[in-house]
């Protein structure tokens, strides 16, 4: 059974691609960053494992989604994964050097414990990576998420643990933002037709189903309207940039 909705992008469908690489490119930034026991926070399907696991001590990856779970201990048995719901992790103080965590936090009910559970299990000195969404670039609601940050609101919630807390963000070059001007665009369209505002009254509960249902209708249409440009858009069309309100990602750096 797949586990794919639009909240998770898949390398397999032609029209999630933009997002994929999007996704993808926080791997390859974090790669200078990658030493000793690794842990990620919310592993999915494994995006990022062939690409940083290789480069660390030893690896551990915990998701929600048993399924997943069970398919990545197959396809890496050299690696280490679990299921659960976090916070808290099941780990002793001061046990990895590296942790990261991208697109998570914004699932996380207890964010304040989600980065207080992060500082617990890192070593000294060691440095936790935590992508999510810019909201300053967000098109519409997202019900999946229960909320979603400002660079200076995330740095606010990590400098609550961490002394060390660096903003940056994940940046996209003419292409990406050209495809996400196209996207807005097309966002607005749909969004005329709730003259209510009944995505920001409406429970998220009510809302997931017809959001994930029009938003594969969106990026299907936006891909038969320019499906080279879909198509020719990787990772390295994105980069690690200062903090802005126009990154489409906050990339934030915390060390213990």
């Amino acid at each position: 059974m797949s586990v794919y909705t639009t909240e998770i992008a898949s390398d397999k469908i032609p029209s999630d691609n933009v997002i994929h690489q999007r996704l993808l490119s926080a791997y390859y930034q974090a790669k200078p960053y990658i030493k000793g026991k690794l842990l990620e926070l919310g592993c999915g399907e494994g995006r990022g494992v062939e690409l940083l696991a290789p480069l660390a001590d030893s690896y551990v990856g915990i998701d929600k989604i048993e399924s997943v779970i069970d398919r990545l201990e197959k396809k890496f048995p050299n690696y280490e994964f679990m299921s659960g719901v976090f916070p808290p992790f099941p780990f002793e103080d001061n046990t990895f050097d590296t942790i990261i965590t991208f697109q998570v936090i914004e699932h996380v009910k207890d964010d304040d414990g989600f980065i207080k559970e992060i500082h617990r299990v890192l070593k000294p000195g060691g440095r936790a990576l935590i992508t999510t969404p810019n909201i300053k670039m967000t098109l519409s609601r997202n019900p999946w998420h229960e909320r979603e940050y400002t660079g200076d609101e995330l740095t606010a919630l990590c400098k609550r643990f961490f002394d060390n807390v660096e903003m940056k963000g994940i940046a996209g070059n003419e292409n990406v933002l050209k495809y996400h001007e196209r996207n807005r665009i097309s966002v607005q369209r749909l969004m005329r037709f709730d003259i209510f505002d009944l995505q920001h009254k409406l429970p998220a509960g009510l809302l997931r189903i017809p959001y994930d249902i029009l938003n594969r209708v969106n990026r299907n249409r936006l891909k038969e309207t320019d499906d080279e440009l879909v198509k020719s858009i990787t990772f390295e069309d994105f980069s690690l940039a200062d903090q802005s309100e126009q990154n489409l990602d906050l990339f934030c750096l915390l060390t213990k």
